[in-house]
């Protein structure tokens, strides 16, 4: 497609997959959840840091990402392409911490704010240099490469200040002038450096009249970085390139880590070139062929390739500069691209393309993982429920059984009335039922645990809130059998109260018989024949319901209640399964308009 004339239909489409993308959630820890998330954080990024950009300003300059890994030399392969040193080189890894943009002059304006790159604040750019020197690393001072005005090899990273340094001859094109820096102030002293206004990683903007006009070269951090932020930060800035520039060595061009980069260009129909960097002399024949080989077999034959030898200035330990001639190729393909509008056309629509083209793909994959996250709450759901019905049914088979007159309660019931009172006996009966419910609780999340454990598919486990959330149920449970002790005494007291002489009636002893009735099944038929002789057949048989309700309405509010908080943090995690629906018909509208 053409970035010329974007449709605003298009963009509104665009817009409205990158919100259901950006709805999806993956809290689950199941198979596959953890890749859903760096996918989705990826197809962010490339929306808002690239697509979005390019189609908006289809005439910005273009963007090329230099990344590898460590040790690549990419930085000093930057600093030689621009003629100075922009970009921090050296020994120590990592060295590029905060992201270097370099562009023309009359550019500036295009990467000053945050169209592009939106998440990364703006760092201040590099003092001018205080010598017209370069240092070697014995402290002697080095003549300028091709007679280049160099820097001192300053880093600067953590100088505060605006302005760049001057160079010219080993640069894309001629002299590189100072421009000042207009950006707000960043930290920058250190990995996942931040800006003032947040902990957010931040991007340094530098210009040199170098760099041609509508073309931008981008000195990400290692994709393969021990920083998990930096290497965060560097899939982001791939994903966000015109042109992906992807830098190897011969040691380590072999390695999975930049293969996985050029399958994902490959994926994405990205423009990408690939440098083979620090090749020895005596093997540079070879290393090349094996090179090709490699990537013909991965059907990226088609992709420019370009080899820089290893030289003394490749170990970029001082902010050495290649000679002009170890770059002159790659320097004139990406000047090339900006200077002729069919080439940079062609190296912008096609990675436009590209991306837009895998969301056919990318998309159906997020929502089936977020079919398969609403899948697994739902199986989890089923099992805390299936737990605490099972449990509820135990307790109720415990009842009928008897069981529940155990213990301290079963003994005051054998001693009543010599050798305890009926509060004692029904305050026993109460708290053998709330061991009873406690138990239960604990099984049926124990059964919850083991059900979750035995679905292959489910993965880690139930959720640690579902755990914190069973915190203190024996204290509510505790709660709930004394408020149901209470409300058998008061049953007790209205319908004797309905007797013709009440006051003849003890009602302490009538609701410890109807207690020991509820919870002492078939053990408790001796309690009520007492409870008939107290108070007659028919008033005995209506305490009987009412208590059965009670005891009902107990064991549902108690255990209900548990289940419920067990599943509330489930609720939370809002896995609806319209969300993958809603994710499927935005890229339907979205297919249509492009």
């Amino acid at each position: 497609m053409s970035t010329s004339h974007a449709q605003p239909k298009l963009l509104d489409a665009l817009s409205t997959l990158r919100d259901r993308v950006a709805a999806l959630r993956f809290p689950l820890a199941i198979p596959g959840a953890v890749r859903a998330r760096q996918d989705r954080a990826e197809l962010l990024a490339q929306l808002d840091d690239y697509l979005f950009p390019r189609l908006r300003d289809p005439e910005a300059p273009l963007l090329a990402v230099v990344g590898g890994s460590t040790g690549a030399g990419k930085s000093t392969l930057v600093n030689s392409l621009v003629g100075r040193c922009v970009s921090p080189a050296g020994v120590l890894r990592p060295t590029t911490r905060t992201p270097v943009l370099v562009c023309h002059p009359r550019d500036r304006h295009w990467f000053a704010d945050r169209r592009v790159l939106p998440g990364l604040v703006r760092a201040p750019a590099d003092p001018p240099p205080r010598s017209g020197r370069r240092r070697a690393r014995d402290g002697r001072d080095l003549p300028p490469p091709d007679g280049a005005e160099g820097t001192d090899g300053h880093t600067g990273d953590d100088l505060p200040g605006a302005g760049t340094g001057t160079g010219t001859g080993a640069g894309i094109g001629t002299d590189a002038a100072a421009h000042p820096a207009e950006a707000p102030t960043a930290r920058t002293a250190g990995p996942g450096a931040a800006g003032a206004d947040g902990e957010r990683p931040a991007l340094r903007v530098e210009t040199a009249d170098s760099i041609p006009p509508g073309l931008a070269l981008l000195d990400a951090p290692d994709i393969d970085s021990l920083v998990a932020p930096n290497r965060e930060l560097a899939a982001q800035l791939v994903c966000a390139a015109d042109i992906w520039v992807l830098v190897t060595t011969a040691t380590r061009y072999a390695d999975a880590v930049p293969w996985h980069l050029l399958r994902s260009a490959k994926e994405y129909d990205a423009t990408l070139v690939t440098v083979l960097d620090r090749v020895p002399h005596q093997v540079v024949g070879e290393v090349s062929r094996s090179y090709d080989a490699l990537l013909e077999r991965a059907g990226l034959g088609d992709v420019p390739r370009f080899t820089v030898p290893e030289l003394p200035e490749s170990a970029g330990d001082g902010g050495g500069l290649l000679p002009a001639s170890a770059v002159a190729g790659l320097r004139e393909w990406l000047a090339q691209r900006a200077r002729d509008p069919v080439a940079r056309a062609v190296a912008a629509t096609r990675t436009v393309g590209g991306v837009l083209a895998s969301l056919d793909v990318r998309v159906p994959a997020l929502a089936a993982a977020a079919a398969a996250q609403h899948s697994a709450a739902v199986r989890l759901a089923q099992c805390v429920e299936r737990a605490y019905a099972d449990a509820e049914a135990g307790v109720r088979s415990d009842l009928a059984a008897g069981a529940v007159l155990a213990g301290d309660a079963l003994a005051r019931w054998r001693g009543y009335p010599w050798h305890s009172g009926p509060r004692e006996l029904l305050e026993a009966c109460a708290d053998s039922l709330t061991a009873q419910l406690c138990c239960a609780v604990v099984l049926a999340d124990e059964r919850t645990r083991e059900r979750w454990r035995r679905d292959r598919s489910a993965g880690a486990g139930p959720l640690p809130e579902m755990a914190a959330r069973a915190t203190g149920s024996a204290d509510r449970i505790g709660v709930a059998v004394r408020r149901w002790a209470r409300c058998v005494e008061e049953t007790v007291e209205e319908a004797v109260g309905l007797l013709e002489r009440p006051g003849a009636v003890d009602t302490d002893h009538v609701a410890a018989m109807l207690g020991v009735a509820l919870v002492g099944g078939r053990r408790s038929r001796t309690a009520g024949h007492r409870l008939t002789g107290a108070v007659g057949e028919e008033v005995a048989e209506l305490l009987c319901e009412r208590g059965e309700v009670l005891l009902t309405e107990c064991l549902e509010r108690t255990l209900g209640g548990e289940c419920d908080r067990r599943l509330t943090p489930l609720d939370d995690l809002h896995v609806t399964p319209g969300v993958q629906a809603r994710l499927i018909a935005a890229l339907s509208v979205l297919q249509k308009e492009r």
